[in-house]
């Protein structure tokens, strides 16, 4: 009997045993699942942040933008100006510029392009002709927009050109219709008979408009005589020349003429010689009338061409130049009525 009892005191105890030893493994498989549940989470937590701060550091590009303008006047400041207001609206603070001015030499363009070259800018706004020539002699992997440039095949050298440059280079035209501009000066002066080309025979595009001009105006019977003048030293001497040769005198968008107009004005005015100009800023300080752009409505069309670009939703290689929506026919009214030009009633005063 005590046998008995003994025997089934010890098979309760192995039983005991037993289920001790099964829940101490269920409770070790359990643990193992917890934990393993909890570093998965941790790495999807851990890849989540790591996405974050991909997506992140991709929301926080930046973009640094070099700008050479050839010379200081109202039409290339306003081109600038544009530019830079554009760029910013779609990019906010993520845009930085280095902004420089070449004081009317090319070799100085050729100077700050390659400063830029050296210190890795994004995208270099080339404003001007010249400043354009220097950008394409200078990189041919950043990209670059010209502004202010007339005719991109003169200015490139490009022979047929289709409207695209192609590779690294695009921009917008400051072109107004040449013939109409010719058209004009019959208008205002129907009875002249001699007119001057002035401009300078450094800028490859003044050169494309007086020849385009001069073809118009012949064809409109007007006898055209070519006053060149290679920089701004011998402007007075060779305006004073055209002055007194001359019934009208045309002047393209020039940039030199566009930073002297003083000297012209000083000379023509007293001549009685009205000034014909190829923009309003030259117009505005020694013209009578102009057809012109918005050099600022062309700088904000460059602006956002170089927006895409930056942010890659556009390929520079792939972009066509593009030109003014708009041109208004003006008046420099001080001028006018100083040379006693009387003036249609469809152009627009040049605002003080």
């Amino acid at each position: 009997m005590k046998k008995k009892a003994l025997s089934l005191i010890l098979a309760g105890a192995m039983v005991l045993s037993m289920s001790a030893c099964g829940g101490s493994k269920e409770a070790e498989t359990t643990a193992a699942a917890t934990e393993a549940a909890s570093t998965e989470a941790a790495a999807e937590e851990t890849g989540a942040e790591a996405e974050a701060d991909t997506k992140e550091a991709a929301d926080g590009q930046t973009y640094r933008v070099g700008i050479c303008q050839l010379v200081q006047h109202d039409a290339l400041d306003a081109a600038t100006q544009g530019f830079k207001d554009a760029l910013v609206e779609e990019l906010g603070d993520a845009v930085t510029f280095d902004e420089q001015n070449a004081q009317g030499d090319s070799n100085t363009c050729s100077t700050i392009i390659n400063s830029f070259v050296s210190s890795g800018v994004d995208l270099i706004l080339a404003n001007a002709t010249p400043a354009l020539q220097a950008a394409q002699a200078g990189t041919n992997e950043i990209p670059i927009l010209g502004t202010s440039v007339t005719e991109y095949g003169v200015a490139l050298g490009i022979d047929d050109f289709d409207g695209t440059v192609g590779g690294n280079i695009s921009g917008t035209s400051d072109l107004a219709p040449l013939d109409e501009q010719a058209a004009m000066l019959n208008e205002l002066f129907p009875d002249a008979k001699n007119v001057g080309l002035l401009y300078c025979s450094a800028e490859a595009n003044s050169q494309y408009q007086v020849d385009t001009v001069k073809a118009a105006l012949e064809e409109l019977g007007y006898t055209c005589q070519y006053y060149a003048f290679s920089d701004s030293n011998d402007l007075s001497t060779i305006a004073t020349k055209a002055a007194s040769e001359s019934d009208v005198i045309y002047v393209p968008t020039d940039n030199t003429v566009a930073a002297n107009t003083e000297i012209v004005n000083n000379i023509c005015q007293p001549e009685g010689v009205p000034v014909i100009a190829g923009e309003e800023g030259i117009c505005a300080g020694c013209g009578v009338a102009t057809l012109s752009i918005s050099y600022y409505d062309l700088g904000v069309g460059t602006g956002k061409m170089a927006a895409k670009i930056l942010t890659g939703e556009s390929d520079i290689s792939e972009m066509p130049i593009e030109y003014a929506p708009q041109f208004t026919k003006k008046y420099n009214a001080a001028i006018a009525e100083a040379l006693g030009v009387a003036i249609p009633d469809d152009y627009v005063a040049i605002e003080e």
